[in-house]
């Protein structure tokens, strides 16, 4: 993309209303708009971020032999009637309205019923089982509280995972490996040794569920962490009995802020047998399916890494998030058509390869384009100008290090290209 041609600009300032850091920076950058409280859109540079984390949760979930869909988000009221999670003194973040003939619809928070539903038609024996399906869909939820910018919106973007299993041993199995999976999902994203396991409340969902949470400053909840173990509990369980169940001591664990970046639980045969999700066993028994959810937040995720990495010049991505792997600023480039003509021929060449690069082809001066370079964060700058090329070569340097260097384009190749 030719940074000429991209509409969003860097602003100086937030809007006055937004106090937290995450949207701050990201809507000065012009990732995001914000259109009301808890509510952003998703700008170009923006996008580019959520696609590459669904990239890799897509692969992640792929590889666990879930089935990617697409459901609706208005849900019908008398499904989750069936299943007492209607009413607001249950599920206290409903967003509620009235068809033209006076029926009354939800917008999905959740979809376990839903979804459980459909597959009545899919599922009847034992040798309809295991499935698993997912989705990246459009959340949308009455949250009291909407200060923390992408990290709690009203409105939100959220993989879901639903497992449907014969056995508690079958689900526990799955269960198992989406752990794994989701802890690979963070070490990609590069917040893995940041982020834990942990023992928690279900809330609207079940009795207890398990969390991750990822350290930062900015997070809403307190959990009690396990270094040893890389295992967490959250403030709102830590009772001796659950210190008990995990073998671990009081004194043991360290209190720390954290944000929840995913969400497991299971069900039991309990929202099936609500539901009538039932199969015929080997011995001809009738019974209900055993159900698992599986949710991560993937714009929290976002407003999560913008957190944990952003320094005093403004947002830093990790490498297989960024927008763009790398920035070309072409200096001087209205003057001289040497430096023009060669920052273009190198965007083609690793554009080429298959490398995402933003070229800043914009008549400003060097340290606008410096400043603004940071600011967006990319993992590597390059810069063509009349000195660099004096010294055949070009200026490299990664957002997370101070000092440039220049290299020949060999070298730029493979220190840019090569993962």
């Amino acid at each position: 993309m030719l940074q000429s041609q991209l509409f969003t600009k860097i602003r100086r300032e937030a809007p006055k209303d937004e106090v937290a850091k995450n949207a701050q920076l990201l809507i000065r950058a012009g990732f995001i708009h914000k259109e009301m409280a808890g509510v952003y859109a998703l700008l170009p540079l923006g996008l580019r971020v959520v696609k590459n984390i669904k990239h890799i949760v897509r692969e992640e979930m792929d590889a666990l032999g879930s089935q990617e869909i697409l459901m609706t988000s208005l849900q019908r009221k008398e499904l989750w009637e069936e299943t007492d999670r209607w009413d607001d003194e249950k599920v206290d973040v409903w967003f509620k309205s009235r068809l033209k003939n006076n029926v009354e619809v939800g917008f999905g928070w959740s979809h376990e019923e839903p979804i459980t539903k459909m597959l009545i038609g899919s599922i009847e024996s034992f040798r309809d089982l295991p499935v698993c399906v997912y989705q990246f869909q459009t959340k949308l939820r009455n949250e009291l509280r909407a200060k923390s910018g992408i990290m709690r919106g009203r409105e939100f973007v959220m993989k879901d995972m639903y497992s449907y299993s014969r056995t508690e041993e079958d689900h526990k199995k799955f269960y198992d490996a989406t752990i794994e999976a989701y802890n690979r999902v963070y070490a990609r994203i590069g917040i893995g040794k940041d982020t834990f396991f942990t023992f928690a409340s279900g809330g609207a969902f079940t009795q207890f569920s398990h969390e991750f949470q990822t350290i930062t400053e900015a997070g809403e909840d307190i959990v009690y962490l396990h270094r040893e173990k890389k295992m967490a509990i959250n403030k709102e369980v830590l009772t001796n009995e659950v210190l008990e169940q995990l073998h671990m001591k009081r004194e043991e664990l360290e209190e720390v802020k954290t944000s929840e970046v995913g969400n497991i639980f299971g069900f039991g045969g309990k929202k099936c047998e609500d539901l009538g999700l039932f199969f015929m066993d080997e011995d001809g028994q009738k019974k209900p399916v055993i159900l698992g959810s599986y949710g991560i937040g993937i714009t929290r995720l976002m407003g999560v890494v913008v957190e944990k990495f952003a320094d005093e010049k403004g947002l830093v991505w990790p490498e297989e998030v960024a927008p763009f792997r790398v920035h070309i600023l072409s200096l001087d480039n209205e003057k001289d058509e040497e430096v023009k003509q060669s920052a273009h021929t190198l965007y083609q060449e690793l554009s080429e390869k298959g490398i995402e690069v933003l070229l800043d082809d914009r008549p400003m001066r060097a340290g606008e384009k410096f400043a603004e370079s940071d600011f967006l964060g990319i993992p590597y700058r390059i810069v063509v100008s009349k000195r660099s090329l004096e010294q055949s070569g070009f200026e490299l340097k990664k957002r997370s290090e101070e000092e440039s260097q220049v290299v020949s384009k060999e070298q730029l190749i493979e220190k840019c290209v090569s993962k």
